[in-house]
């Protein structure tokens, strides 16, 4: 059965469209001199920037930005943003972006009571007691970083990216308003969505059992996906696409689904490899990494779990042996992948090869590892994960 646990989400949620413009209120409880921490631009194209600075204005507060966070932020942003902060006494973090632009600003709020290196405290998975209050405003369904307490950050010089998970990271506030993902686009969406489905998937394939309303909820969610996904890429300003995936994003990582067991993240983990040495959109990798990851743990063991995802998720009918039908499962999921989201199906496809796949191989090991393996759905070795990123190739 479950392991005992704790669970608590002190993330205030508004949820809905023109929510937004409540957001001075949170403002002026929280702080006197705010950070906005955005990405590229966007913001200012889809009209959000705006309304953003009103909302600041409105609050009463001192205003600073730090823009240019991309995907898989690195760490030198966020070290530009610990200094800022501490130059200008700022007390309140305001991120305003995709994935990328929370754990950016996450790591920074977390980072700026402490003396050490922001990249010393993720390496070291410090647990900090206390950081800067963050209020998100995501403009993506996809990592659910509105809702927990992780920052999932990289470093280019030594081509790494690690996650860094600790309670106080956990925003205060979160405003999901549909209508701030309606920029988002065709590729952005698929490669969110398929971000969504594997956050549930790492946490469904467990071998332990665990609370059978949960399981459902995890499996309803990913058909939400499924269905949602594709309405969203064909008409960006559909509400209810949106709102679903935005809800399920939110609701895939906020802690709640995976209380009870541990949780390897052993797809994630080989992924975060994968665009550390790439640069990739972590949700392509994930889209890419998945099938044959599930292809490779596919055994008599694990195969009445795979069948279950099959019949109750991707819709299979049952077949002549539970191996059969998880192979379907896994059939149609990449086929979900490749032909309804219209991503690559393989690492070849996006020009990348085999050769970096050992180093890839010894660093994943090295930071969720224990004594040379991955304690998983399956124990993955450093042959196991080779052997899936070639199925993959």
């Amino acid at each position: 059965m479950v392991s005992p646990f704790i669970f608590q989400n002190r993330t205030k949620v508004y949820f809905g469209n023109g929510m937004l413009f409540r957001l001075h209120e949170e403002l002026a409880r929280r702080g006197r001199r705010v950070l906005l921490v955005y990405g590229s631009g966007s913001i200012k194209k889809n009209g959000i920037y705006p309304i953003i600075l009103h909302e600041i204005e409105q609050a009463g507060l001192s205003g600073y930005e730090l823009s240019g966070v991309t995907a898989n932020p690195d760490i030198r942003l966020v070290r530009q943003g610990v200094s800022l902060c501490r130059r200008a006494a700022i007390d309140l973090i305001l991120a305003v972006g995709g994935g990328s632009v929370l754990d950016t600003a996450k790591a920074i709020a977390g980072s700026v009571p402490y003396e050490d290196d922001p990249w010393d405290l993720i390496k070291s998975r410090a647990q900090i007691r206390e950081s800067l209050p963050v209020i998100a405003v995501p403009t993506l369904a996809s990592t659910g970083s509105e809702m927990n307490g992780c920052a999932v950050i990289s470093n280019e010089d030594t081509r790494e990216k690690c996650g860094w998970t600790a309670e106080p990271l956990r925003p205060a506030v979160s405003f999901l308003c549909p209508e701030n993902t309606y920029s988002a686009d065709a590729y952005q969406t698929a490669c969110g969505s398929a971000d969504i489905l594997s956050h549930l998937l790492e946490v469904y394939l467990q071998k332990e059992k665990t609370f059978d309303a949960v399981e459902e909820f995890m499996e309803s969610m990913m058909r939400s996906v499924i269905k949602y996904a594709p309405m969203a890429m064909e008409n960006p300003e559909c509400e209810e696409a949106r709102a679903n995936l935005l809800w399920n994003a939110s609701w895939a990582i906020n802690d709640f689904v995976e209380s009870g067991h541990s949780v390897a993240w052993s797809c994630h983990a080989m992924e975060h490899e994968l665009s550390a040495f790439y640069h990739i959109t972590h949700g392509l990798g994930l889209a890419i990494l998945t099938p044959a990851f599930l292809s490779h743990v596919l055994n008599e063991e694990t195969a009445p779990r795979l069948a279950r995802f099959a019949v109750n998720v991707m819709g299979v009918k049952p077949k002549k042996s539970l191996k059969k039908t998880a192979e379907k499962g896994i059939r149609k999921l990449s086929g979900f992948f490749c032909k309804t989201l219209g991503l690559p199906g393989t690492l070849s496809q996006i020009g990348i090869d085999s050769s970096d796949f050992e180093k890839m191989a010894d660093q994943c090991l090295a930071w969720k590892g224990k004594n040379g393996v991955i304690h998983g759905f399956i124990p993955l070795e450093k042959k196991d994960i080779l052997e899936i990123y070639r199925k993959a190739l």
